[in-house]
């Protein structure tokens, strides 16, 4: 289903661009390719402005959580709305993001569809009706088909979903991502065709063990450069998305505002250069640094900084589309830009301008996302180079670390700590659920026969229901009343009340053996406060109890597992 989407809304887009741009209906266009300039010469400036107020209108219409890059708002579904999506959200965003990207907001059609995917995922699996760890993974299978169909990366989507999404990582949990972006790809492979995102030159890096000096200095400063970068990147788009709503007037004029800017750099850049470089996705300047077409350190400069500019000031007005994009295009203009540079300071550095483009692009996308893993796996499928990997790895790991040390979120969860939303920015292993029940069981308990009162099994030392009750009759187990049940008010004003009228209507038992995540599956299957804990493997009888597994002894368990 995404990599259909995904192909559709390529086409969407490229018909939306060729009416705004040319005045044509086509659905060819190739934004790897670099354009003539506009038929509509200064009159482009409109393009955007009309856009925009479209999006504004759709989004604020039919569905608001469409608005902005979309993988915050799938992140937001997955750890605080139980993994659901609305159905009608992939549609609305397809549809706004085309037009954003189609009539020149500065934005990506990535985070689009990793919105649609997982917008698909969730409204299929909440139509079946599956539980909320089935609905996010299904979810994050969405997401990470959209980002294996759209790059023709399959190993990087589905880092991609275990790296921003998934809390969880196991087979129930990774294969059916690993199915979903292998069949997006699929897809994508026989629509549009088996070449990777951009045709990558040979770099022709040098092994690690022969590295020269000047080459590992190279990759060490561009990776620090691309870490500051990213945190500007991302300081700057939270100063947008929060000034604009503070500009007088509405949802309207904001965007009016906004792209009105976005049309000035468009007709000013067409007038210099002839091409408007910063709108849309801007693959077409990527691949002419690749192709060494576009070599002058000023130019690359000024585009890296327009380009920021144009890319947070069309999200803080109200555009939809994503940061992935701009991201790669930011990191492929900064590391040329340093590439050249570096060419007149350290001759020797062995950095060509391809070469320092892709480092940069794996450098911001890791670092202002997060994704780091995912950064380093999808540059190397697109190159197909594995002796870029260690100049890679460098550049992102020492990226990431400035970034962090400049600023703890990503460009994706520091939009949601403004709602109050936290999200985890480690996956921490659950050690505790391979401990077994007897290693954090309360042995101290009460045993009472059936048809006891509340005064004779409550003992006289007793000043409160801490310890749980186990009830039994002629050596078999009653039931279980957990701690903390209400039993020592109870006995004050009404003693002679039967203990078993207390017992919990389902038991839950387990042996001393079985590990806790048995335990807790059945707690949860049950509803119940609390577990018995025998030994052996005959039915239990009260002999055989050994402890009690209270809730108050799983948070012990959780807590003292937890190393931060």
């Amino acid at each position: 289903m995404t990599g259909l989407c995904s192909v559709a809304f390529r086409a969407l887009i490229a018909l939306v661009h060729n009416f705004f741009y040319n005045g044509r209906l086509s659905l060819i266009f190739d934004a790897n390719m670099s354009e003539r300039p506009s038929r509509f010469g200064d009159l482009l400036f409109f393009s955007p402005i009309i856009g925009g107020l479209i999006v504004v209108y759709i989004v604020k219409t039919f569905a608001p959580e469409a608005k902005g890059h979309g993988v915050p708002e799938v992140m937001d579904a997955v750890f605080y709305k139980h993994g659901n999506i609305r159905g009608k959200v992939a549609l609305v965003k397809a549809l706004a993001s085309a037009l954003s990207i189609g009539s020149g907001a500065a934005v990506g059609r990535e985070g689009p569809i990793i919105q649609i995917g997982s917008a698909l995922g969730s409204a299929l699996s909440q139509y079946i009706g599956l539980s909320t760890w089935q609905k996010i993974t299904l979810l994050s299978a969405g997401a990470g088909a959209g980002i294996a169909a759209t790059f023709n990366t399959p190993l990087g989507g589905v880092l991609f979903a275990l790296e921003i999404l998934l809390p969880e990582v196991s087979n129930r949990t990774f294969l059916p991502v690993v199915v979903a972006t292998g069949a997006a790809t699929t897809i994508g492979r026989i629509l549009i065709g088996p070449d990777p995102a951009f045709a990558v030159p040979d770099v022709q890096f040098s092994l690690a063990g022969s590295l020269a000096p000047g080459e590992i200095l190279s990759f060490v400063l561009l990776g620090l450069l691309c870490g500051a970068a990213a945190w500007a990147f991302i300081r700057l788009l939270v100063m947008m998305e929060d000034g604009f709503p503070k500009l007088p007037g509405n949802e309207y004029t904001q965007n009016i505002v906004g792209m009105a800017i976005i049309g000035l750099m468009m007709v000013v850049l067409s007038d210099l250069f002839g091409h408007s470089f910063v709108d849309g996705v801007g693959y077409s300047v990527i691949q002419s640094i690749f192709d060494q077409k576009m070599t002058g350190v000023g130019l690359l400069a000024l585009l890296f900084v327009l380009k920021m500019v144009a890319t947070t000031v069309s999200l803080g007005c109200g555009a939809s589309g994503g940061i992935f994009s701009p991201s790669l295009y930011l990191g492929a203009t900064l590391g040329a830009a340093f590439a050249a540079t570096m060419s007149l300071i350290l001759p020797h550095s062995g950095l060509t301008l391809p070469s320092a483009a892709i480092i940069g692009m794996a450098a911001m996308v890791g670092a202002g996302t997060g994704g780091v893993m995912t950064a380093i796996v999808m540059v190397f499928e697109m190159t197909r180079d594995y002796a870029i990997i260690v100049p890679v790895i460098v550049a992102v790991a020492l990226a990431a670390g400035v970034r962090r040390a400049l600023i703890s979120e990503t460009i994706y969860t520091i939009k949601l700590r403004h709602r109050g939303h936290r999200i985890p920015k480690e996956r921490h292993i659950n050690l505790y659920l391979v401990k077994q029940a007897q290693d954090i069981m309360e042995r101290g308990f009460i045993v009472a026969r059936a048809g006891t009162t509340l005064r004779d099994a409550m003992l006289p030392d007793d000043i409160d229901d801490v310890r749980p009750i186990v009830v039994e009759r002629q050596g078999r187990i009653v039931g279980l009343i957990p701690p903390r049940s209400g039993l020592w008010l109870e006995a004050r004003t009404n003693p002679d009340v039967q203990v078993e009228k207390f017992v919990e209507s389902r038991l839950v038992i387990c042996r001393d053996e079985d590990l806790l995540s048995l335990a807790f599956a059945r707690l949860k299957r049950h509803r119940a406060g609390a577990a018995v804990v025998f030994r052996g493997t005959a039915r239990p009888r009260i002999d055989d109890v050994v402890g009690i597994i209270t809730k108050r002894a799983v948070a012990d368990a959780v807590i003292d597992s937890y190393d931060d």
